[in-house]
Parts: structure tokens; C-alpha cells; sequence
């Protein structure tokens, strides 16, 4: 099915304002037997603009002699309203003074004709002016179905943005995982998304994935992979083992049975007892781990994600790794919206300083305060609010 607007064939339509019969007929004449041609003939100057609105011309002719109003103060008047200020005009008039055509172009005219012209130059002039005002308006109409069409799209996106947000884990203020996120959707909506669960008393599942490309396309294969985590919906699938679940998501969901999208993810299993995370990722950037004694002697590690993006090629293996986290541990996940920012002078943000940039202050102890600042940071460095691209950022904090 075509996306091309159905543009209005619109007849060439010609109003002749002249309040002698006799050349109304002599024009008349002129245009019989043009099929493409509908001619229309005013006699009264003074309902000429109300006979203008009805028949919708492609072009007007117009005498400039007349004796209920001035042919110049007509023009003028055409000019002025809405519905023939685009209208071509074409003056006849039996004068042939420079200064009286110079004042009519200035006023408006688009055309000067002494009448009454040859037959063929004045079709000539005709068609001329009409199929350039026809094609005006049939621009004006792709123009308007091209907003109304980005109209619709953006209420799509809208919805789809509002839905994706719905399915959304609750933040977790109490327990022994605490957790905050910020989801950010970019104007075209791209493909985060993210949670985590207890998958049993001891162990807590954690994810976040991003989908290939944009739109409403990209958001409802992010939702599908989404529900297959939190479901558990995976065939053959310890969930508790994060490379098994990235090899039972990559065949799940092939690229070429998904309109060639494919995605990224980093997913992580909290074991409560041992206060271990183990962990896989395929094709997404690293979780950012910091860890230590106290907060103030965290060390900030990256959880390297190795292994390849998920839908290109089925029966892969995933690797993955394993890390003990300290008395204090807050783990950051992220998509790539949250780093690859083109700054104002064109060039992108190196990821090592977006990583430096992660370490914290003490300002940053308060939930969610760390990642506030990056976003507020990002919108710094690209001089604008909107994003290119999604921006979700979890953070999760381990006990006690």
C-alpha cells in the first residue's frame, strides 16, 4: 500500500469579471470546446469576490473599466481576502499606458492582457498561470497531509511511549535491593526497556535491553523480549544462569523474524546468600559496578559485556562473568542513549568520560541523584532537551 498522498485533480477554472455581455461571449466562444477548461462569467464587479469563493478559480480574468468599482481597487481586494490572495489575475484592459500596468503588477496582477487577445495566446496564458497555481495547491495539500500524517505517527508514539513506560517496574525503596531508573523516550521512541524480579527467596534477575532502530516497531519487540524475561517464557532456560538465558533469547528472537531488528542486552542474577552477581551481555555497553568497603572507598568496575548482539545468528554460546560485591554495591545499567551525545561542535562524547563522570560525589548518595545529573549534563552537552535516541538508566542498590 502507497504512503503517497492523494493529491485533488484539480480542472483548470476560469472567472471572467468584465460587465459587458459581449465580451463575456466573444471569451466565452474562446474557450468552447477545451474539456479541460470550465469557464465561469461574472457581470457585477460588486459580488465578484463572493463568485470568486463559490467556483474556486484556477485563474481570474478581470476588466479594469468598470462602473460599479474600479478595476485597480478590485485587485486590491482580491489580494486581501484569504481565499484569493493566491489566485493568478489577469487584467484586459483596453489601455496600454505603462504607468496603469505598472500600478496593476504592483497591486497584484500577475498578468496584463489589452483585449481581447488571439484565442490561442490567451489559452496559452491561461493554462500557463493555472497549472502553476494548480500545482501550488496540490503542494499545499502533500504539505498538509504530511503534517497531519507526522501528527498521527507522533500520537502513535505517544501511546506506544506511554505503554512501554506502563509495563515499567515499580522502584523498590525497601529490602534488600533498593532500586531507582529514569526512562527518557526520544521523540521517534526507540527500543529500552528494562526490570528486574526475584526469580526465588535468593536470587533477583536483572536486564536491560535496547532494540535496533525506531518507532512503534523497535518498542513492541523491546515489550516481547521484555515479557519473555519476566515471564520466564524462554524454552530450555535456567534463569538463574544469564548465559543461558541470552542463548534461549538469540533463538527466541532472530532478526530475520523480527523485520530485521535485532537488540542488545546486559543481564545479571543477584545471589542474596553469597552477595554475588553473575552475569552476560550481548552487544551492550557495560554495567558500571561500584563496589567496596564503604561508600566512600567504592571502587568503580566495569561489568564488561562480551558477547555478540542478540538475532543475528542462532545457536550462538554466550560467556559470561561473575563478581562478589562488597558491603556497599550499587550496580548502574544503561542504553547507549545515555552516552552517545554529539556535542554542539559536532563531535561525540568519549565513552571514558562519560565512565569518569559515573564516579561519584557526595553529592551523589541520594537515590537517583548520579543519574539526574548525567541527565542534565547530556542535555547540557547537546544544547537541546530532546533526545536522539531513548535513555534509560537503572541504578540498584545491594543491602545491607
Amino acid at each position: 500500500m502507497s504512503n503517497e498522498p492523494i493529491l485533488t485533480e484539480h480542472k483548470v477554472t476560469v472567472l471572467l469579471i468584465d460587465d459587458q455581455p459581449l465580451v463575456g461571449e466573444t471569451v466565452r466562444r474562446m474557450l468552447a470546446g477545451e474539456p479541460d477548461i470550465s469557464f465561469h462569467y461574472c457581470r457585477n464587479a460588486a459580488v465578484a469576490l463572493e463568485e470568486a469563493r463559490k467556483v474556486k478559480p484556477t485563474v481570474i480574468l478581470q476588466d479594469l473599466v468598470m462602473p460599479d468599482i474600479d478595476g485597480l481597487t478590485l485587485v486590491q481586494t482580491f489580494r486581501a481576502d484569504a481565499e484569493t490572495r493566491e489566485t493568478p489575475m489577469i487584467v484586459l484592459s483596453t489601455k496600454e499606458e505603462p504607468t496603469v500596468k505598472a500600478e496593476a503588477f504592483a497591486l497584484g496582477a500577475n498578468d496584463y492582457i489589452v483585449k481581447l487577445p488571439d484565442r490561442l495566446e490567451l489559452l496559452a496564458r491561461i493554462r500557463y498561470h493555472s497549472r502553476g497555481y494548480i500545482n501550488l495547491l496540490q503542494r499545499n495539500e502533500a504539505y498538509e497531509a504530511l503534517k497531519e500524517s507526522e501528527r498521527r505517527l507522533a500520537g502513535e508514539i505517544d501511546q506506544a511511549a506511554k505503554y512501554v513506560r506502563s509495563l515499567l517496574p515499580e522502584k523498590l525503596k525497601k529490602g534488600e535491593v533498593r532500586t531507582d531508573w529514569r526512562f527518557v523516550p526520544s521523540a521517534e521512541l526507540g527500543g529500552d526497556s528494562f526490570g528486574y524480579h526475584w526469580l526465588d527467596d535468593d536470587h533477583f534477575a536483572l536486564f536491560l535491553l535496547d532494540v535496533s532502530g525506531h518507532g512503534v516497531g523497535s518498542a513492541l519487540l523491546s515489550v516481547s523480549a521484555m515479557n519473555a524475561l519476566r515471564s520466564q517464557a524462554l524454552p530450555q532456560a535456567d534463569f538463574r544462569r544469564p548465559d543461558q538465558v541470552l542463548g534461549a533469547l538469540n533463538n527466541a528472537f532472530q532478526m530475520d523474524q523480527q523485520n530485521g531488528l535485532f537488540f542488545t542486552i546486559w543481564y545479571g542474577v543477584y545471589h542474596k546468600p553469597t552477595r554475588r552477581i553473575d552475569f552476560a551481555g550481548g552487544g551492550h555497553p557495560p554495567g558500571l559496578l561500584l563496589t567496596g568497603p564503604t561508600a566512600d572507598t567504592a571502587e568503580l568496575t566495569l561489568l564488561e559485556s562480551h558477547g555478540p548482539m542478540i538475532g543475528a545468528v542462532p545457536d550462538l554460546e554466550f560467556g559470561g562473568g561473575t563478581v562478589e560485591l562488597g558491603p556497599f554495591a550499587k550496580l548502574y545499567l544503561y542504553s547507549d542513549g545515555a552516552y552517545e551525545i554529539q556535542r554542539q561542535d559536532g563531535t561525540m562524547w568519549p565513552f571514558d568520560q562519560f565512565v569518569a563522570f559515573m564516579r561519584p560525589g557526595p553529592h551523589d548518595d541520594d537515590s537517583g541523584a548520579l543519574i539526574d545529573r548525567l541527565i542534565a549534563h547530556d542535555r547540557e552537552l547537546q544544547g537541546r532537551d530532546e533526545f536522539v535516541d531513548d535513555l534509560s538508566f537503572v541504578e540498584l542498590r545491594f543491602g545491607p
